[in-house]
């Protein structure tokens, strides 16, 4: 009966709705197969790194560049 109901209730949503249903389903089903999880528990973890080493490059290079048109280095 709970199946049914929900089918029915994405059956009245807009296709950009319904994606967003699909992608949380797809989320719980994720949480819910421990495999799936540690791979994306990895993979979040991974994303996170990755972007906190590019911040600390970008911000070191922002400073390399002032550095460098204030003259304090030289190329």
């Amino acid at each position: 009966m709970t199946n049914e109901a929900t089918i029915a209730k994405m059956n009245q949503l807009p296709d950009s709705l319904a994606e967003e249903v699909s992608d949380f389903i797809e989320f719980i089903l994720t949480r819910h197969d421990n495999a799936r999880w540690q791979l994306w528990m990895q993979f979040t973890e991974g994303l996170k790194i990755a972007e906190s080493d590019f911040d600390d490059y970008l911000s070191n290079l922002e400073d390399y560049e002032n550095r460098l048109a204030n003259g304090e280095i030289e190329w």
